[in-house]
Order: C-alpha cells, then sequence, then structure tokens
C-alpha cells in the first residue's frame, strides 16, 4: 500500500476533529438504548460449518423489520479520504453511467478496469427511521464505494487513478432496497473491512452530488474476512486484518450493531451482505 494511502487514512477515516462529535453522538444512543429508550436496529453474525456467516436479525435480512415507537437512524461517519462525491477533489457521481447494479467495472472514459476478487453481492433497504423502521424509502437513492481486494481505491490510489470501479449509485425501489454486485473489498492498514456509502433523497439529488441525508458504513464479520482472506489476491489483507478488531478500529469500536452486515455464502459461489439503513 502506498504510504499516502495510509496518512489519508489516518487524516479522513479517524480523525478526532471529525470522529469525537460523532462518537459522543452514538455514544449517547447506546446509553439511552440501555435504558430501554430507543430499540436499536442491528445484527450479529453466527459462524456454521460451511464456513460462511449468517446474521440473523429482522433489521439486516433485506426486508423491513417490525415497526417500533422509536428507532435509531444508522450511525453517522466519516466518508473517508476518497469520497467521489467532489468533497474531495473528485466527483464521478456526475459521470454518466455512474447509476449501475454492477459496479465491478470501470465505466465512460477510464482505463476500463475490472476489479478482481470474490464475488460479492450488496443488499441495503433503507427505512424512515421516524415512524419506528417500518416504512421503506421508496426513491430515495445510495451511493457506495469501497477499496479493491488490494486496499486500493478507485479514482485515487496509485495505479487505479484512471478507474473508477467498486463505485455505483442506484434508486430504491418499492421495498426501499438497492442491490449492487461487486467483490469482497481487502483489509487496507488500520480499518476494518468496510463499505462506505451516502444516502440520499433521490436519485437526482445523488447525481447531483448534492443534500446528502446520511454517510456511513457497513463491516463484514470477522470468520467471513478470514475465509475470503485466505484466497489468493488478499495477501496483505491477512496482516492487516490480523493487526485490527472491530473493537479497536477508529470507526467501529464505539458500537457496530447496527452497521454489521448479515453476511451468508462461500467463496467458490459468491457472498451477499444485507443489512437495513435507517435514516
Amino acid at each position: 500500500m502506498h504510504p499516502d494511502h495510509t496518512e489519508a487514512v489516518h487524516e479522513h477515516d479517524r480523525g478526532l476533529s471529525y470522529d469525537l462529535p460523532v462518537l459522543a453522538r452514538r455514544r449517547m444512543i447506546r446509553l439511552m438504548a440501555g435504558a430501554g429508550l430507543i430499540p436499536l436496529v442491528g445484527c450479529t453474525s453466527d459462524e456454521d460449518t460451511s464456513a460462511s456467516s449468517t446474521a440473523t436479525s429482522s433489521a439486516a435480512k433485506g426486508t423491513s423489520p417490525s415497526p417500533s415507537a422509536e428507532c435509531a437512524t444508522i450511525p453517522d461517519e466519516t466518508a473517508g479520504p476518497f469520497p467521489g462525491d467532489g468533497s474531495n477533489g473528485v466527483n464521478v457521481l456526475k459521470e454518466s453511467g455512474v447509476v449501475r447494479s454492477d459496479i465491478t467495472k470501470s465505466f465512460g472514459d477510464s482505463a476500463g478496469g475490472t476489479a478482481e476478487g470474490v464475488p460479492l453481492t450488496v443488499t441495503l433497504t433503507v427505512v424512515d427511521a421516524a415512524s419506528g423502521c417500518g416504512t421503506p424509502k421508496k426513491g430515495a437513492a445510495v451511493y457506495i464505494w469501497h477499496c479493491d481486494r488490494e486496499g486500493n481505491y478507485s479514482l485515487y490510489s496509485d495505479g487505479v487513478t484512471d478507474e473508477n470501479y467498486l463505485r455505483g449509485v442506484q434508486e430504491t425501489d418499492d421495498k426501499g432496497q438497492v442491490t449492487f454486485k461487486s467483490v469482497f473489498p481487502g483489509c487496507y492498514q488500520g480499518r476494518w473491512p468496510h463499505i462506505h456509502f451516502e444516502v440520499y433523497g433521490s436519485l437526482a439529488d445523488a447525481t447531483a452530488a448534492t443534500a446528502i441525508t446520511n454517510t456511513s458504513q457497513l463491516a463484514f464479520p470477522k470468520d467471513v474476512c478470514d475465509t475470503v482472506y485466505a484466497t489468493d489476491g488478499y495477501d496483505q489483507s491477512v496482516t492487516n486484518l490480523a493487526e485490527l478488531s472491530l473493537e479497536t478500529d477508529g470507526i467501529f469500536s464505539d458500537g457496530y450493531e447496527q452497521q454489521l452486515a448479515a453476511t451468508k455464502g462461500g467463496v467458490a459461489d459468491g457472498y451477499t451482505a444485507t443489512l437495513t439503513v435507517p435514516v
């Protein structure tokens, strides 16, 4: 990994000037939840004999959970140094072709590369927190992006600045869902394996790169990461993951219950990751 990448990660993904207000808010939510005031929508993971993991939570199965009197919105997180929405110099959201479900390939006038790795299908279900998480947010939009199996981000990292793969936006359907075809991200130094996403009120807002509603991150269960990283191409991820845990990660250390994706599948046929996103 290029040194500039590590420096940028610490500056943006783990910067105290950004994260302290966010962490304080999230700790307050957790304290209130502990007192029974705010039911949190979350998920856990279980390991089975096929070395796949399924987090059995109604909030992470791609369907709307049962409505409750109140529910917490998805935790706010930093967009990191490589958002691609124009906030750090590169705006991919205004380019023709960014609205798509398959984000494994670059599009437009880029180099036309394809991200290699274990197949991954990501489904996010956006729901209305004010209604108790029982109402899907039809017509919203979600932009997701993540690093490749070597820990590099298209548009920014050395060697892939001409690529824009592993980035895409979609409008939510009647169920509030968007589904993306991708590859399992690598683990780069200092960060637990994750996917960034932004929620917009509409597809028009997203493609104009304006009026972001929520910015957060999705995390993966450790057992699934261990299995994926034992395959070709993820060698450096093994070393990087060994130095981390969800409890010590600079983003997820204050609580990841709402952000841990329900993940199942296998290396041969690929994995699915699902998460409910209250906004």
